[in-house]
């Protein structure tokens, strides 16, 4: 692979991480546990002194983020977002879904509507074989599906969620996983441990540093030759996610991606990856998203809106990156 693919593919592995040699005080131990959940590898990272509280903290984890899987995945048919797709409306929504929802909206508006929950019409026609049609028959029925985007088009009341538009379905996709990495990272949290990493496919977040005070070490991994990476990051009691349309393509040529343009209806294509730093989960992957698909210009200038947020985009050119001001402070030279 030429050096240029391969800057990409460093990026889209945040999956890949490394950590800097384990260290001790007082007795503290490292435990963790990899299972599958949300559609990919969950590994949770505890420091503690007691094996078997370790044992308790880390399925307590699991069990808060199994929850919000629960209602959360639109191919759960009992879900409450199936629920809401299936009728238009949901009823008494729990907690949590009406959090991610009210979480999303934010987010859309934060990001000028780039940030949209309800392109799955869009995902759908393009899940279903749109990318072999002519660019006419494409124009033709992207402009009719639009219509069923816009995340002006729900409502959250006291007692319901419902769609304005008939037809409409919501994806939860750029939101949910870090929504429940947070959630399990605050039981973790609430039991006394002080030194925590949940890693859910490349959306991770740091419950303080490891002990003795070191960051957590974390490398933007080349995936086709894992002695390389991009850059790597040092982190304590931060979030960090990448979005990439480097895995889920709908063609076999790999020009249309899942990550969808809810302004166009078209696979976003101005960035190959970004990867946001930011204080929750929940936060950075929504804004990797949201970067990704307004693009270098557009997206630096968002995260330079925010505090205590950054980013790393690597242009589609696959050759440029665009670095945020205050990136270099997590960056480890070298």
């Amino acid at each position: 692979m030429k050096k240029a693919c391969w800057i990409i593919a460093a990026v889209a592995a945040l999956s890949a991480v490394t950590f800097g040699a384990i260290s001790c005080t007082e007795e503290l131990t490292k435990f963790e546990e990899t299972r599958t959940l949300m559609d990919t590898f969950v590994t949770i990272t505890v420091y503690t002194s007691d094996e078997e509280n370790a044992e308790e903290v880390i399925s307590a984890a699991f069990v808060r983020m199994e929850e919000i899987e629960r209602e959360d995945s639109i191919f759960d048919e009992k879900s409450e977002a199936s629920r809401l797709n299936r009728d238009g409306y949901l009823e008494a929504p729990s907690e949590d879904f009406r959090q991610v929802i009210t979480l999303s909206l934010d987010y859309s508006q934060i990001t000028d509507g780039y940030f949209d929950i309800t392109v799955q019409p869009l995902l759908d026609l393009w899940q279903t074989g749109l990318w072999q049609e002519s660019e006419t028959i494409q124009q033709s029925r992207i402009a009719e599906t639009l219509g069923l985007v816009g995340w002006d088009k729900i409502v959250i009341e006291d007692e319901k969620i419902y769609f304005t538009v008939e037809g409409m379905e919501i994806t939860l996709g750029g939101i949910a996983k870090g929504y429940a990495v947070d959630e399990a990272l605050d039981v973790i949290s609430d039991t006394g441990v002080e030194h925590a990493l949940i890693n859910a496919g490349g959306d991770m977040r740091m419950l303080g540093a490891k002990p003795q005070g070191e960051p957590w070490l974390v490398a933007l991994v080349n995936p086709d030759n894992t002695s390389q990476s991009l850059a790597n990051f040092s982190l304590s009691d931060k979030a960090i996610a990448t979005s990439g349309n480097y895995e889920r393509y709908f063609d076999p040529e790999k020009k249309a991606h899942h990550i969808i343009n809810p302004k166009t209806g078209y696979s976003a294509a101005e960035c190959i990856s970004t990867t946001v730093i930011a204080p929750s989960a929940t936060q950075a992957d929504a804004l990797a998203t949201s970067v990704f698909v307004m693009g270098p210009e557009a997206g630096i200038k968002l995260i330079e809106s925010l505090d205590d947020t950054e980013c790393l985009i690597v242009d589609a050119d696959r050759t440029t990156i665009h670095l945020s001001s205050g990136l270099s402070r997590y960056l480890v030279q070298g």
